[in-house]
């Protein structure tokens, strides 16, 4: 198998978790919440079990999941006395589960065997698995980060923490956990391969080379070099900057702000300075940590550095859809597609909590109001996308869009009637200036008036539009059959 090709497997979708279990499911964890703090570690696991099983895509209840095991057995990173023994059954149950695809019996298993060793490698591995199979990269990279300090010389752990760091675009924790793999097993082929493979891909990445080159092939390694050499070159002259010299720098200043915020935690500025570096970086997950940090240092109640924080989530999102997508392009597998288009779905719900949360804090935003409405609407999510575009009807700015937004979501919801008002409301509100929402709106009125049977209002937009655009789409089929159907009453 190679480092860049995973086994390639079918992926299962949970049930959507309905607002009253979600909210059950909160008060479920709150109380868990408590429980711990009191000390009470086994209650809190059953509680925690709950949360994790109805919702395992939730990156925060794993967390604290498997944290509340770590201070049962004080960290000691091995768990209760004859652990293996106590945890043979589970293991059996979470393979029969996982082979018949029933991924919250495995999380039930697991949870039985993590009870005894939140360590245990095995069980942590077919938790790994079992969140690929779901699509939840984020509750995967948690588990597999886990297991790596559990385990951090495993070779079977760092092999399978380097598929997916790697997957995900994380190119130097990837080549780390290889250069784990060559020491524990010398002379590993796919390690060395993969290695190498990295290293290009970070650098073509980093450096904006051409992707072809990483297509393999001896060839291309030579291209690489002669690009690198011009690159090279060029900052010998002085056409850019030294990359060495740069990067010294960028350590000495990373260096000074983590020393500055040590000695001064409630300085919020050297936080932003230090997520700002790490953005440069492209290390996303870090300027995450920073932020979050600088969050809690403020007693959550800083908007700045919530807004802050809320946006390098979304920048990592969207560096995750980048790299998905040049790798889909590059590879041509259905492996690497489904990989860019999960990307991109998680991208746009991290982005419609954003702005969910944005539009909460700020209600007479109609921006952000019409921003929220897009992403639902990108989801399916319809009925609330309705909502959110009733909300923004007034802002001039978008007045026709929203109009035609809220007429394909009442459309996707069969209110079709609402739809066409939208529909002729956009017509209405759109100018000179927005001539493709107009022929958007003509033709989505025409179509749709004709559909109901109402030929006179379809004829009305269709003609409309086709003096306009007499090429657009098919208005003028559709307007011939109109004509046919008037002629043979």
């Amino acid at each position: 198998m190679s480092a860049q090709q995973p086994v390639k497997r079918n992926r299962s979708v949970l049930p959507p978790i309905t607002p009253a279990v979600r909210q059950r499911l909160q008060a479920v964890f709150e109380h868990a919440q408590r429980c711990e703090e009191k000390g009470d570690h086994d209650y809190a696991h059953d509680l925690y079990t709950q949360c994790l099983v109805d919702d395992p895509a939730n990156v925060i209840y794993l967390q604290r999941f498997l944290e509340n095991l770590a201070h049962k057995y004080g960290n000691n990173k091995k768990g209760a006395k004859f652990a293996a023994i106590k945890t043979a059954s589970s293991r059996m149950a979470i393979a029969k589960a996982a082979g018949k695809g029933r991924w919250q019996e495995v999380f039930q298993a697991a949870s039985v065997a993590l009870r005894h060793n939140p360590w245990d490698t095995t069980t942590l591995l077919a938790v790994a698995d079992a969140y690929e199979q779901i699509g939840s990269d984020e509750c995967l990279l948690f588990i597999l980060r886990w297991a790596l300090e559990a385990s951090p010389k495993n070779p079977v752990v760092n092999r399978r923490a380097a598929l997916t760091l790697a997957r995900l675009g994380q190119f130097d924790q990837a080549i780390s956990c290889w250069q784990r793999v060559e020491h524990a097993k010398p002379g590993d082929e796919e390690a060395a391969k993969a290695i190498s493979q990295l290293s290009v891909e970070k650098t073509i990445q980093k450096g904006g080379y051409n992707q072809n080159l990483l297509q393999g092939g001896p060839g291309n390694a030579a291209e690489l070099e002669e690009a690198l050499h011009d690159r090279n070159a060029k900052t010998s002259t002085g056409t850019v900057p030294a990359t060495g010299a740069k990067d010294a720098a960028e350590s000495h200043r990373e260096e000074a702000l983590v020393a500055a915020i040590a000695a001064q935690p409630a300085e919020i500025a050297n936080y932003l300075k230090l997520a700002e570096l790490f953005f440069g970086q492209e290390r996303h997950r870090e300027a995450e940590e920073i932020l979050t940090r600088a969050l809690a240092a403020t007693g959550g109640g800083d908007l700045r550095v919530r807004e802050q924080l809320e946006d390098a989530h979304l920048r990592r999102a969207h560096h995750q859809v980048v790299i998905a997508q040049s790798r889909a392009e590059r590879e041509k597998t259905e492996e690497a597609s489904d990989l860019a288009r999960r990307m991109a779905v998680q991208a746009n719900q991290a982005e419609m909590e954003v702005f969910a949360a944005r539009s909460s804090r700020d209600p007479g935003n109609l921006l952000l109001k019409y921003e929220l409405g897009l992403r639902c609407k990108r989801a399916g999510k319809y009925r609330e996308a309705i909502q959110a575009f009733q909300a923004a009807r007034d802002d001039m700015r978008h007045k026709a869009l929203v109009q035609l937004h809220l007429g394909e979501s009442f459309q996707h919801i069969r209110q079709f009637k609402l739809a066409l008002s939208s529909y002729e409301a956009a017509i209405e509100a759109t100018d000179a200036m927005q001539p493709d929402s107009k022929k958007l709106a003509l033709y989505r009125a025409g179509v749709l008036a004709a559909e109901l049977g109402e030929r006179e209002r379809a004829e009305k937009y269709l003609t409309e539009l086709a003096a306009i655009d007499f090429g657009y789409r098919d208005v003028a089929d559709r307007l011939d059959k109109l004509t046919s159907l008037r002629d043979s009453v």
